[in-house]
């Protein structure tokens, strides 16, 4: 039998074979939420590269919102890597949501980057 973690590393496996099949060659967005933070990073996966990362442990975030674990951080995490993204010179990626469901703070986090210039 299966425990928690082994279940959740299958799923974000799963998510991420589907992505590269459908990238077509752009940059990967991927999302990672704990249970205190949310983490983001916009990955070149055929030089294995991160090219632009945010958290909401970062001072700039904390500054906005102490609290890391929320809808409000996730938004201002998204915007913080879709400028970073665009300084880079990205503007497609694809949204890897890992093993985790497209709502709460995955959607917050997807929604403010699309704002801030990103396309997926």
């Amino acid at each position: 039998m299966k425990n928690q973690r082994e279940k959740s590393v299958r799923r974000a496996q799963r998510t991420r074979t589907r992505l590269r099949k459908f990238a077509n060659g752009r940059l990967r967005l991927s999302v990672f939420r704990s249970s205190k933070n949310i983490y983001a990073q916009i990955i070149d996966d055929t030089n294995g590269v991160t090219v632009a990362a945010a958290c909401s442990l970062e001072e700039a975030a904390k500054k906005e919102h102490p609290k890391g674990g929320d809808v409000t951080a996730a938004g201002i995490v998204g915007k913080m890597i879709a400028e970073r993204a665009v300084k880079a010179g990205v503007k497609e990626v694809v949204f890897d949501r890992g093993g985790n469901m497209f709502h709460g703070r995955v959607k917050a986090l997807a929604e403010a980057a699309r704002e801030g210039g990103l396309s997926f």
